[in-house]
């Protein structure tokens, strides 16, 4: 039987994870919600067994995988060694260690999310073929990962693409999940949207269909800009326009 890897993509709100071949087609693709938060050895636990549930039921067994590449929302050190990850709470961790011990001593990658994410897109995506790339994902949080010339950048003490944290907006009052204030997460993330969705709704509560849902979106505000929603639109305006500080910075 061909060999598989799986990949794995913790995300602040779902993981979601893949089998590949080795050449990198995708053979299945499912996610979990990320849960329990702040406990990393539970969440990294109900990972292993959905990894060798899936592959059951696809009928591979732990020998026919080769390995597990994980990407998580924060900085990793060379070792695998997570100081913080401020989305999903986890605090002075290994997690490819807990979770190999968990897969019979299978290798398991770490890296940043959207390092690894850039390294699929210069792989098999829209960056093939191009040695320096940058590259931006927005999620929960707001990521980066940096390419020059083939390879990722990823810092001393593995923040070379943070690019979420960066500092924005000079008028910024309330606090980012990192302790300081402007950060492009703040704005540009899909919990950036939803909040600047409720602070607009609060000053113009009956100019927009989105007053009319109780648990707001990211989803629901692009779907309300889509339609012509004037608040969305405006909610979009404010995202795209700190995004586009950030990026310029970067270029």
């Amino acid at each position: 039987m061909e060999q598989v890897c799986v990949g794995v993509d913790i995300g602040g709100t779902s993981v979601k994870l893949g089998i590949f071949t080795l050449s990198g087609t995708l053979l299945k693709k499912w996610e979990i919600p990320t849960e329990p938060r702040n406990d990393t050895k539970a969440l990294i636990e109900k990972i292993g067994k959905s990894i060798k549930e899936n592959l059951k039921e696809g009928g591979l067994s732990l020998t026919d995988c080769v390995g597990v590449g994980m990407g998580v929302p924060g900085p990793v050190m060379p070792n695998g060694y997570i100081e913080v990850v401020v989305n999903i709470g986890w605090k002075e961790v290994f997690p490819a260690r807990i979770l190999s011990d968990l897969l019979d001593g299978m290798p398991v990658a770490l890296g940043n999310d959207a390092n690894v994410a850039a390294l699929g897109e210069a792989w098999m995506g829209g960056a093939k073929h191009i040695k320096d790339v940058v590259m931006v994902t927005l999620g929960t949080g707001v990521g980066g990962g940096i390419i020059i010339d083939g390879k990722i950048v990823p810092g001393k003490h593995g923040l070379g693409g943070e690019i979420g944290h960066m500092h924005v907006r000079e008028s910024e009052t309330e606090k980012c999940n990192c302790g300081g204030k402007g950060c492009l997460e703040q704005i540009s993330s899909a919990t950036g949207i939803v909040r600047e969705a409720k602070k607009l709704l609060a000053k113009k509560k009956d100019t927009s269909r989105l007053a009319l849902i109780e648990d707001l979106t990211a989803k629901d505000v692009l779907d309300a800009a889509k339609a012509g929603d004037k608040l969305a639109i405006e909610v979009v305006d404010i995202v795209a326009k700190y995004l586009g500080i950030a990026l310029a910075h970067i270029a």
